[in-house]
């Protein structure tokens, strides 16, 4: 919503300054169809060509999250959170081999079915199924997991970050764009050079049109939308560091309640369930 609401503002601010300062919206409106015909056109046509389809579907995902930001919240850390500690408790007091059915088969786990919200991460539900599993082959080399684990997290956000950095392209071309149907539009009045100045200046005006929207689409729009969706990028991808936070404390033989809170630790600020919330959540954790 705070998206949006910042656009309207801005829209509001821009268009609202030009009516008070005696701007009159006639030849805006008979030159934006064309103009946004050719910016718009041109930068997607720039867009297909520089991406793959693979591609242009996640930037296509990347707009919701523009409009619907970060997925995680405080509960979803704390759901996690207890999950974690089921599972590391659970292998320090039976042994490694005890998460077999939880990692093997997670769709008949009852650990996994308490957290449905969780299980239909399959990206989350992976990594611990993927990392647990490696504990139960004997790979406890704590400082080896953690090689692996920060190798797959960096690259999940450079996958995950590509779409913000495409918006950002398009943004970082359309006031050039915008240059190109201005340049266009004077081309069209230097053929009209014989009309009398009053439709001269209409034209010129009507050029100066693909400039002006050039530049807004580019700072007012593209490139705050490819910003707000790197930040996204970056705060979702804290919820993945937790599991590794946990995982990694536990290899390193601290007892389950310290590696929760080593992954506790590690959720975003305004996320971060406090001490006393988690552990009524474990206190209160039922797991047939």
């Amino acid at each position: 919503m705070t998206t949006i609401g910042g656009l309207v503002f801005l829209l509001a601010m821009v268009f609202g300054g030009y009516i008070i300062a005696g701007g009159k919206f006639d030849i805006i409106l008979h030159s934006l169809p064309y103009e946004m015909m050719m910016i718009g056109g041109a930068a997607v046509g720039s867009f297909v060509m520089s991406n793959s389809m693979h591609d242009i579907k996640h930037v296509l995902g990347g707009f919701k999250k523009i409009l619907k930001g970060c997925r995680f919240h405080k509960e979803d850390y704390q759901e996690l959170l207890s999950l974690l500690y089921y599972f590391v408790r659970l292998a320090q007091t039976k042994g490694a081999m005890s998460l077999e059915l939880h990692i093997e088969r997670p769709e008949e786990s009852p650990a996994f079915q308490k957290f449905p919200k969780i299980m239909a991460d399959s990206q989350a539900v992976k990594m611990i199924c993927d990392y647990l599993r490696m504990v139960g082959m004997n790979a406890d080399d704590p400082h080896q997991i953690e090689d692996i684990m920060a190798s797959e997290l960096k690259k999940l956000k450079a996958e995950e970050a590509h779409a913000a950095h495409s918006i950002q392209a398009i943004a970082d071309a359309l006031p050039a764009l915008g240059i190109v149907a201005a340049v266009l539009g004077v081309i069209k009045t230097m053929a009209a050079i014989d009309q009398p100045p009053a439709i001269l200046g209409g034209m010129i005006g009507g050029a100066l049109v693909g400039t002006f929207l050039g530049i807004l689409l580019a700072y007012g729009m593209m490139g705050p939308m490819a910003a707000r969706l790197q930040g996204v990028v970056d705060e979702e991808s804290r919820y993945y560091d937790v599991i590794k936070a946990v995982l990694v404390a536990h290899l390193h033989g601290n007892a389950p309640q310290v590696a929760v809170e080593a992954g506790r630790k590690t959720a975003p600020s305004h996320s971060m369930p406090s001490f006393q919330e988690l552990e009524g959540a474990l206190q209160e954790l039922q797991i047939a």
